[in-house]
C-alpha cells in the first residue's frame, strides 16, 4: 500500500513561486506513474504533471507547461512540484496521486490513480 503526504502549500502573491512536497513509502513494485493534481471549489479534479517514477518521461497540462516543473529525489522516496509565476487561477488543493505502471503521454483522469494524499492549500493573491 503506497502511501502520500503532501506538504508545502501556502498563500503567495501573483508572480510567487512554491515548491510542493510529497513524502511516498510503501512502494511494492518497480514503476509508479506519480502525478500532481489539483481541483479547485465546484470543479472536477485536474490533472497538471507526472513523471515515471523510474525518470523516464515527465507530462505536463498546457495550463502550467513551463512554469511548473515536476521531479524526484529516489534517495529519500520524494516527488516535488515547482511551481513558479503563480497565478490567482492557480489557487486550488493540490493532491500527489500515484498508480502501477507508466504515465500514458495524453492527460490521465483522477480515477485512473488508487493511491493519494490528503492535499495540500495553494492560494495566490493578486
Amino acid at each position: 500500500q503506497v502511501q502520500l503526504v503532501e506538504s508545502g502549500g501556502d498563500s503567495v502573491q501573483a508572480g510567487g513561486s512554491l515548491r510542493l512536497s510529497c513524502a511516498a513509502s510503501g512502494y511494492r513494485y518497480s514503476n509508479y506513474c506519480m502525478a500532481w493534481f489539483r481541483q479547485r471549489p465546484g470543479e472536477k479534479r485536474e490533472g497538471i504533471a507526472r513523471m515515471n517514477s523510474d525518470g523516464g518521461g515527465s507530462y505536463y497540462a498546457d495550463s502550467v507547461k513551463g512554469r511548473f516543473t515536476i521531479s524526484q529525489d529516489y534517495a529519500k522516496n520524494m516527488v516535488y512540484l515547482q511551481m513558479n509565476s503563480l497565478k490567482p487561477e492557480d489557487t486550488a488543493m493540490y493532491y500527489c496521486a500515484a498508480r502501477v505502471g507508466y504515465c500514458y503521454r495524453v492527460s490521465e483522469p483522477q480515477e485512473n490513480y488508487n493511491y493519494w494524499g490528503q492535499g495540500t492549500q495553494v492560494t495566490v493573491s493578486s
